[in-house]
């Protein structure tokens, strides 16, 4: 089975909520990803959105553009993710890995050598915000064909797409909570309640709600209607914050228990 099902079959048997948090790969460099990775999962978090640092990040707010610029200043290409994903399964993370990428760096890999070496890294899903559902068949295909979903996104303007976006979903559905780019807010959108209703009426699937959330309070609110919680933008200021200290190795350690605490703060 695969781990993302596993993991909402146990979330939803315990009437839990999954925390999961985005991180930027290769920011401030990999081999402090690796480490990110690990602590995570050590302090809570039950699944990872890894993302591939992009140069023209439609969806992503400031904070997430200024990681991927100095990812990208470091040249981590899709391959350095994939294959720092792969370190981390090798040095003992079991969580579920879903790999977010704009289309064009998983088009110039190679959509079917993508897949199978994602596949091979312990990937569970990919999530690709720039692809619309009209043109995803050779993606959707070749996801399938190795055993990972491709999770769809839905926001509160997609009205009417909402049943035809969550009809070919697999995995969870990726509920964006606001509308804009990515980044903490203090006020999500003022009939979020009844869109999470509406996507709720037309899946089965297990709904994970992103965009904007960035503490206990805001995780506790969204729990209560969601299967997961995603946290992006508060995750990688604070890996901004701790950057310098996470890239020297001997600092690293005492950075990233103040990264773990924020974890676990999140879920209370």
């Amino acid at each position: 089975m695969n781990a993302i099902d596993e993991l909402f079959g146990r979330i939803r048997a315990e009437g839990g909520t999954a925390l999961m948090p985005f991180i930027t790969m290769g920011d401030p460099h990999l081999d402090a990803t690796v480490d990110i990775i690990l602590q995570l999962e050590r302090s809570g978090a039950d699944l990872l959105e890894l993302g591939v640092p992009y140069s023209d990040p439609l969806a992503d707010g400031p904070v997430i553009q200024r990681a991927s610029e100095r990812a990208l200043q470091n040249r981590i290409t899709i391959l350095d993710c994939i294959e720092a994903a792969g370190r981390a399964r090798e040095a003992g993370a079991k969580l579920p890995f879903v790999l977010f990428t704009y289309f064009n760096p998983l088009l110039q890999f190679g959509i079917d050598r993508g897949f199978e070496l994602m596949a091979r890294k312990g990937f569970s899903g990919a999530i690709i915000p720039d692809l619309p559902m009209e043109e995803d068949d050779e993606v959707r295909e070749a996801a399938r064909r190795h055993g990972l979903h491709l999770i769809p996104l839905v926001a509160p303007t997609s009205k009417e797409r909402v049943r035809r976006i969550v009809s070919r979903a697999s995995g969870f559905v990726y509920c964006v909570s606001s509308l804009g780019v990515t980044g903490e807010r203090q006020q999500f959108h003022d009939r979020v309640d009844e869109f999470l209703d509406t996507v709720r009426s037309a899946t089965d699937l297990p709904i994970a709600v992103g965009f904007g959330i960035s503490n206990n309070e805001q995780f506790r609110s969204f729990a209560a209607r969601c299967d997961g919680v995603i946290v992006g933008s508060a995750f990688v200021r604070r890996i901004e914050a701790l950057g310098e200290r996470l890239a020297d190795s001997a600092a690293r350690p005492a950075a990233l228990e103040e990264l773990g605490r924020f974890a676990a703060e999140l879920k209370g």
